[in-house]
């Protein structure tokens, strides 16, 4: 992610506590706190639409299977349509967690930035706790299972759409 931690510090800082004045302290505080607030927000909006996405994509293979326990497919193309932009949204659905990803990733760095400046550092702290996440016994970052699960989903797709070609056609 671009950024040094001291580009990221000389960007934070954008005045001295002498130049601000006496609110100096109390508005960082307020400031970080934002920023905590903010970044959790991301995460929120993030779990929603990976529920989104899993409904949807639910959807479409319930749909499939019952549309070919029904005999409802007629034509390659009532297969291939759904299943291909069933297919499209779940490249959709990993572009918008990676894009996540990198938006809290941001997020954390400034947050981690700001804490360098506070009496305490509870995040600083956390990612020490979890050895910088290297140690998947110890930490498995969510992101890393959320870009898994719509390449899944396309699997799903393509070979329930292969199956299907394979049994009707």
């Amino acid at each position: 992610m671009p950024g040094s931690d001291d580009s990221i510090s000389k960007a934070l800082l954008a005045t001295t506590p002498e130049a601000y004045g006496e609110d100096y302290d109390y508005h960082a505080l307020r400031q970080y706190q934002m920023c905590v607030e903010m970044a959790d927000r991301v995460s929120s909006r993030r779990m929603i639409a990976n529920s989104f996405f899993v409904g949807m994509n639910t959807a479409v293979v319930g749909a499939l299977a019952v549309a070919l326990k029904e005999g409802l497919i007629s034509s390659r193309t009532l297969v291939i349509a759904p299943a291909t932009a069933a297919t499209l949204m779940c490249i959709a659905w990993w572009m918008m967690v990676l894009s996540y990803r990198q938006l809290n990733a941001g997020k954390f760095k400034v947050i981690l930035a700001m804490e360098k400046h506070l009496p305490f550092a509870p995040f600083a702290a956390e990612w020490v706790a979890l050895e910088g996440g290297r140690s998947r016994r110890d930490y498995l970052q969510t992101t890393k299972v959320e870009l898994l699960v719509p390449w899944l989903f396309a699997g799903i797709h393509i070979a329930l759409t292969v199956a299907i070609l394979v049994r009707a056609f």
